[in-house]
């Protein structure tokens, strides 16, 4: 007997890099397949290349609003600076 188990997105609220809010319903939000969150803005500057496993950052889609009472999004607020600005720094010095 094969057993479904539902899977469903963490959705962090703010982004990894400059700590932005990033509400279960934004569409500014993107995503690695570990789910590490970061803003569209930082995602721009890391080139859509995850600092932390160098998997794609793709658009995390939006939690409806209506499901959040059922599905609530993360509590936890993951910020990690210093790993960003290592990359950060890495792609500025091979445009120069």
């Amino acid at each position: 007997m094969t057993r479904k188990v539902k899977v469903i997105l963490e959705i962090r609220t703010n982004c990894e890099c400059c700590n932005k809010d990033l509400p279960p319903e934004s569409r500014e939000a993107t995503i690695c397949s570990f789910e590490c969150t970061f803003c569209l803005s930082c995602a721009q500057k890391l080139e859509f290349n995850c600092p932390n496993c160098g998997g794609e950052m793709v658009r995390r889609p939006p939690r409806a609003v209506d499901l959040l009472d059922r599905y609530p999004a993360s509590a936890t607020r993951v910020f990690k600076p210093e790993g960003c600005k290592n990359v950060l720094d890495e792609l500025s010095r091979d445009t120069q």
